[in-house]
């Protein structure tokens, strides 16, 4: 009869021992849950369903250990209970505190995200004022370049006009030599005509006065020295 139950007390010890196992694992997993809350949610679940599952096995030792007869065995299995028991509170004790220190974690987590949040936000604000800005400047920038391009253009056409205005003084003056040149040269035609008469003028009163020379001679001559 009692080698007949150390086969479910046997089993029972193990079953006990595979969900403190199982247990201090998931309690580890709940401590480095990296969140969301429903995820811990779930492994909670999870622990809780373990620990009914303890609960009861340790239930089924404790009656097992007082169905004993030997009062010695009943005594060793009354305090293995205990110490299961012990291990359950303390396995309870760390499953809060790793809840404890995972749901800060997430609520840390979860601020930074939010200033993160606001971070990017006061960032992006930020960007587009210097955006608005940069655009502002470009705009007075360019507008200031287009002013530049009008004098510049103004400043041209008055160039040109006053190139297209001396360009016509020059072909004025230009057609005043002309027209001064036909004076000249017809000047210099009058003036050489004026110098071949005066030669031909010079030629002629030559003549004349050698005419009359001679006239003078030959009369002389005739009174003075008829028998010549």
């Amino acid at each position: 009869m009692a080698a007949a139950a150390c086969v479910p007390v046997r089993v029972c010890h193990q079953e006990i021992v595979k969900f403190d196992l199982e247990i201090k694992a998931a309690v580890q997993d709940i401590r480095d849950c990296p969140g969301p809350l429903s995820a811990l949610t779930e492994l909670n679940a999870a622990v809780k369903e373990k620990f009914r599952h303890l609960r009861d096995r340790i239930q089924e030792l404790e009656q097992m250990a007082k169905e004993q007869d030997k009062e010695s065995e009943k005594q060793a299995l009354l305090q293995e209970v205990e110490n299961h028991k012990r291990q359950m509170l303390s396995n309870q004790a760390a499953w809060r505190k790793a809840n404890l220190a995972c749901k800060i974690a997430i609520d840390n987590s979860e601020k930074d995200q939010l200033l993160q949040g606001r971070d990017y936000l006061r960032q992006r604000k930020t960007t587009k004022e210097s955006l608005a800005e940069s655009a502002s400047n470009i705009t007075e920038s360019l507008m200031s370049i287009s002013r530049m391009m009008s004098q510049q253009v103004q400043q041209s056409e008055e160039t040109v006009q006053t190139l297209a205005n001396s360009s016509r003084t020059i072909l004025e003056a230009n057609e005043e030599f002309k027209s001064m040149s036909g004076t000249i040269q017809l000047g210099r035609k009058l003036i050489t005509k004026y110098n071949r008469r005066e030669l031909t003028d010079k030629l002629l009163i030559f003549l004349a006065l050698a005419l009359f020379l001679a006239t003078v001679l030959y009369i002389l001559k005739k009174r003075l020295f008829p028998f010549l």
